[in-house]
């Protein structure tokens, strides 16, 4: 079957037509009532999605901010969701360039959610395409003002696994290392935490050396055995 021409309303009517309110309402209490919802939990959501990128073509790569600004500026946090989705779907299409795209992004209706969903899949994947300009822009990101700009130069290196920069990663949770940021201790606990799991001796090491919030420190050591 032929597909038809990216138009992100396919995703609303596809949406509006599952709209739960009776769903929405203890949804968006988990959320801290930060975002309005509309009732579609995750595994209908991706069904959905699927649905919509099976029926469509994805847009052309010099539209990709504008129609993930569509979905992203509606109301309910599904869109954001919805977003998210099509922007990881051609994230091979993004390159360094487009990091300010991205930092905006983060930074528009910002909480975990969003935040840990672009930056180890999206923006780690940029990062990726140019190692030593990507290291220069999350140390930069690394000392925005915005917390969920830091928190995503946490985190960006989550999935690197053997690929870690480790001085880079030491860098950026070194200058968070005394935050009294909930999220933001998470985050340096969670980025330790992973990387223990390639390389367990390093990040134990690191904790040794170095001294950083109790939160992190028991987050980064859960899964190591004999811990400090």
């Amino acid at each position: 079957m032929r597909k038809k021409t990216w138009d992100h309303k396919g995703i609303i009517v596809k949406f509006e037509a599952n709209r739960n309110d009776d769903l929405a309402i203890p949804m968006a209490a988990y959320m801290r009532h930060q975002f309005d919802f509309l009732g579609i939990k995750t595994p209908l959501r991706k069904a959905l999605l699927r649905e919509q990128f099976l029926e469509y073509q994805l847009p052309d790569p010099g539209e990709i901010s504008e129609e993930v600004w569509k979905l992203y500026n509606l109301t309910e946090r599904e869109y954001q969701y919805a977003a998210i989705a099509l922007l990881e779907k051609m994230k091979k299409q993004l390159t360094i360039e487009d990091l300010p795209f991205l930092q905006e992004l983060i930074e528009s209706k910002s909480w975990w959610d969003s935040v840990d969903s672009i930056a180890p899949r999206t923006l780690g994947h940029v990062i990726g395409t140019d190692r030593a300009a990507g290291r220069a822009a999350m140390f930069a990101w690394s000392e925005s003002p915005n917390m969920w700009t830091n928190r995503a130069a946490i985190l960006h290196q989550l999935k690197y696994k053997q690929q870690t920069d480790t001085t880079g990663l030491s860098h950026i949770i070194l200058q968070h290392a005394t935050s009294s940021e909930f999220f933001i201790q998470k985050s340096i606990g969670w980025a330790l935490r992973e990387y223990a799991k390639t390389d367990a001796d390093w990040v134990q090491s690191f904790i040794f050396k170095n001294s950083i919030m109790p939160l992190s420190k028991r987050e980064a050591l859960k899964n190591i055995k004999n811990s400090l």
